[in-house]
């Protein structure tokens, strides 16, 4: 399995995972120049952009994919999810924005064990 295989399977496990969670799915990988938010879900009256990492536990035994969410990688996300609020006309007095990250490790059984992380970051400073 590829890398790009290997992360649309990471995706769909995560979308599956929330919608289980109540979530409803809005989009999967928007894409614009400079950017990509994995998935757009909505609980409620929030509106949440999901960045998905992922690996292999044999890539880095004892890391976590969620350490490769840098900065830069952040700032992409966030300016991603501006242009699909704007694009996609959402009023802002209506939602709550947030973003979340979400690190899926395959376990020895084959299986992706999931860290989740709601409000990982915000887009103060941006």
């Amino acid at each position: 399995m590829n890398t790009r295989q290997y992360g649309a399977e990471a995706e769909l496990f995560t979308a599956n995972w929330l919608e289980r969670k109540g979530y409803k799915i809005l989009d999967r990988n928007f894409f614009m120049r400079g950017g990509e938010i994995d998935i757009v879900a909505q609980i409620d009256d929030t509106i949440t952009f999901v960045e998905v990492r992922s690996w292999d536990r044999i890539f880095w035994d004892g890391g976590t994919p969620l350490e490769t969410i840098n900065k830069m990688k952040i700032g992409h996300i966030i300016k991603t999810a501006l242009y699909y609020i704007q694009k996609k006309r959402i009023c802002l007095q209506s939602y709550n924005i947030r973003f979340d990250v979400a690190g899926l490790i395959k376990n020895d059984a084959g299986a992706f064990e999931i860290d989740y992380i709601e409000s990982a970051f915000d887009a103060d400073g941006y």
